[in-house]
């Protein structure tokens, strides 16, 4: 392939509204180009470096035994009141109407099609096992798209779902599939981490998120220092010990705090520690308050609550609804006489008693409470995020924070979707069972644009040669000259025929040019050949992730480049 043939729109500067690395690279590069919000065009170099990704994620699922099929992203809105998702999702489901004004969505996901599909088809526990899988365009209608291919509102995913007639069955498919994921993410050269998750909207009882480790990633990641655990912060359990306190003696204190409704404030104003006040959080869900209590010092973690109460909604009540249920402002909101049935408090504050709270007043706080002797607790619970300062729950040892993007995501459904939908097989008694199923998503264009956060230097990309546009990028310094154009001819029919995917930049350009694009696109092997050199018997090579440059002999060429290449490829970790 020749550059002057191929459609490679390089730009000097960045678009204004982009925000990350990624954004930034992928436009200037000319791997895509925005047409509206969070909806992007994949130009050619794009399209093949995600082409290459489907291909290894294709490759991988049909060895572990999944089968590919296409299913339709218009869905009718039946299926997704069938399953009970149609008011659930929210306005992240784009509905639509036909001519008829008959309901539909864009798909951004595809557990109900794939239900309705298999329930119809198979009904014998003959026919399972069963996994099927897509890669597809998806469409999710983000209320802030954001970081270009990162979080889009249309975007290309590969999802899978498994059907399996008992637990032990998804288990298996499981692990295939967690494996499966391995393979893929290692082939493509990432610095990753499976770690335990949240299952979120999709529902079910167990996951794990692929994150690729990247300081720009949007979620926090936990990892133990001393065991295999790894966590999504949603996720990450918070390990308690100690003794409870013992009853507290002292009467509880209305004090006056004017204005003081921050914990910081209090704190200040009270000459006390954040971590001796309590935090009265009111949310409501699924249309009822409820409280939860944590220490003023700590962060709740409102995915934890949401799980506690297995609630569909969760969100945090209005100032209008806090006056109502606190008969306070915001910020002075308390436990003790709180007119809400549900009050959950943080594992924590077993430790420890004579705290602070709001008065349910304003302008007042209550001192020397004791939880156990003055509030009425539905019950105490992990709630709060962890922090660099607690240790793992598994083993006991050190744990830290880093940064990760999520590129794939694996749930054990279990009955959700096939109790919803009637999706049943006959077992080996003739009696009726409910499948059992599994759902294993990756984000195809996602993991290009996280690669790209991953590896990136000033001058631009530095991509992994499994899922880079091209291996080798061949660059004619003197495109008039016969002598030469004949030896990148030769070079370029020379790497083909060892299996390299070749580009050759053939335009009439300074070389300064042609080197910043070469950085800028960011293939990992580089290949310069000129007048110069080829006077001297040498051309030019230069490893993209590291920057070092090396000279290879035209008399034997051949054999050098395939040994240059072999260490290009083993700094990768292929």
């Amino acid at each position: 392939m020749r550059w002057s043939r191929f459609y490679i729109p390089t730009l000097k500067e960045a678009p204004s509204d982009a925000e990350v690395v990624s954004h930034k690279l992928l436009t200037r590069a000319g791997m895509v180009r925005k047409l509206t919000s969070g909806i992007y065009t994949y130009m050619p170099l794009g399209l093949r470096s995600i082409s290459k990704a489907a291909n290894i994620v294709r490759q991988e699922m049909d060895k572990a035994g999944a089968n590919e099929v296409s299913m339709p992203m218009v869905q009718p809105a039946d299926l997704w009141q069938e399953s009970g998702r149609w008011d659930f999702y929210g306005p992240e489901l784009l509905r639509i109407k036909d001519r008829h004004q008959r309901d539909y969505c864009l798909g951004p996901t595809h557990e109900e099609v794939i239900t309705d599909i298999v329930r119809g088809e198979v009904r014998s526990y003959r026919q399972l096992p069963m996994n099927l899988y897509q890669i597809q365009t998806k469409f999710r209608d983000e209320i802030r798209p954001r970081f270009g291919l990162m979080r889009g509102r249309e975007f290309i995913m590969k999802d899978a779902y498994s059907f399996d007639k008992d637990q032990e069955g998804l288990d298996a498919s499981y692990q295939a599939m967690y494996d499966a994921y391995m393979a893929i993410f290692s082939r493509m050269a990432l610095n990753f981490r499976p770690v335990e998750a949240d299952s979120g909207s999709i529902g079910g009882s167990f996951s794990h998120e692929f994150m690729v480790l990247a300081e720009t990633g949007e979620d926090t990641v936990v990892v133990c220092q001393a065991c295999s655990y790894a966590a999504n912060i949603e996720r990450a359990e918070v390990l308690c010990t100690g003794d409870e306190c013992d009853r507290l003696d002292t009467p509880v204190e209305e004090v006056s705090t004017p204005g003081k409704s921050t914990v910081e404030d209090v704190a200040a104003f009270l000459d006390v520690p954040q971590a001796a006040i309590i935090k009265t959080l009111i949310f409501v869900a699924d249309g009822e308050p409820v409280a939860a209590l944590v220490r003023g010092d700590r962060e709740l973690n409102d995915v934890k609550l949401k799980n506690l109460l297995h609630a569909d909604v969760l969100e945090m009540a209005t100032p209008e609804q806090v006056q109502k249920w606190t008969e306070a402002p915001v910020g002075f909101a308390g436990p003790v006489g709180l007119k809400i049935a549900r009050i959950y408090a943080d594992n924590e504050l077993r430790l420890a008693t004579d705290w602070i709270v709001g008065a349910n007043k304003g302008d007042a706080h209550l001192k020397h409470v004791s939880l156990k002797r003055d509030v009425k607790l539905s019950g105490f619970a992990d709630l709060r995020l962890i922090t660099e300062g607690d240790v793992c729950p598994k083993c006991g040892g050190a744990i830290s924070l880093t940064r990760g993007i999520e590129v794939g995501h694996v749930f054990k459904l279990g009955t959700k979707y096939s109790e919803a939908m009637n999706c049943k097989y006959v077992d080996e008694q003739g009696k009726d069972q409910t499948m059992i199923m599994g759902c294993y998503g990756i984000g195809v264009s996602r993991v290009v644009a996280s690669c790209i956060e991953q590896n990136h230097d000033k001058d631009g990309i530095k991509f992994p040669p499994p899922i880079a546009p091209f291996e080798a990028l061949v660059l004619n310094l003197d495109i008039r000259t016969d002598d030469v154009c004949a030896k990148v001819d030769e070079i370029y029919e020379l790497l083909k025929s060892q299996g390299v995917d070749v580009l050759v930049d053939d335009r009439e350009e300074r070389p300064g040019v042609k080197f910043k694009d070469a950085d800028l696109i960011g293939i990992p092997m580089q290949l310069v050949v000129g007048g110069k050199g080829l006077a001297r018997g040498i051309i030019e090579v230069k490893d993209r992730r590291t920057g070092e440059k090396s000279e290879l002999p035209v008399e034997g060429f051949a054999e050098a480049f395939a040994a240059w290449k072999k260490d290009v490829y083993a700094g990768w970790g292929i």
